[in-house]
């Protein structure tokens, strides 16, 4: 009883802050909506047993990629008149994307009710593991089986973080303060270089 219960109240919340995320006015306070939809379902991934997703839906969806629209968001100048103009002018294209849209779950829906395809009989080979938890099973089967397609997707983050690591760089003047020089680093002597001094009271430093 108590867990029908839980699940309907995480749904509930789920939905409901999903609608404030797009209904609110203010950008800072659609993510913290998000941020509550995140939450809650974790929350069903618990009811699940799937407390594997669920701890990652809280640590880097919540934890990494949440704060940092929230960093983003509070960090830019953004003119919310200009902004309310905006929402105005692309109402109609909206309408007609949510439209096409509910056309589509009506279509998805009604094919489903028709009848599921017959994608063949399931191998067994991907079954949980016995006497093991769902993390581990999930780790087993990830890099067992699907462990090229891990490792590619590993790969096309990293060269995603690099290309925008490139975009955003920006040539500064020589001498410009924080430009870094490797090859006069490089060539420093060691006279050169910064001495720590640790003098007595009333020593002072020489220069």
């Amino acid at each position: 009883m108590i867990q029908t219960l839980a699940f309907y109240l995480f749904a509930a919340l789920v939905i409901a802050s999903a609608v404030m995320v797009i209904m609110a006015r203010n950008p800072v306070h659609s993510v913290l909506w998000l941020i509550l939809a995140f939450f809650n379902a974790a929350g069903l991934m618990v009811l699940t047993g799937a407390e594997f997703i669920a701890a990652l839906l809280v640590i880097v969806y919540v934890g990494a990629v949440a704060v940092l629209f929230l960093f983003v968001v509070m960090m830019l100048d953004i003119d919310f008149s200009e902004m309310r103009a905006g929402f105005v002018k692309n109402f109609p294209l909206g309408i007609l994307i949510a439209l096409v849209l509910a056309a589509e779950l009506i279509f998805g829906i009604g094919a489903y009710q028709a009848g599921r395809l017959d994608l063949g009989v399931a191998s067994g080979a991907a079954a949980p593991i016995l006497d093991a938890s769902n993390t581990a099973s999930l780790g087993a089967v990830l890099y067992r089986d699907y462990l090229f397609l891990f490792e590619a997707a590993g790969v096309i983050l990293l060269v995603a973080m690099v290309g925008a690591i490139v975009l955003t760089h920006r040539q500064r003047p020589d001498g410009a303060r924080g430009q870094q020089n490797i090859s006069k680093q490089v060539r420093r002597k060691p006279d050169e270089a910064t001495v720590m001094k640790q003098p007595g009271v009333g020593e002072g430093v020489e220069l």
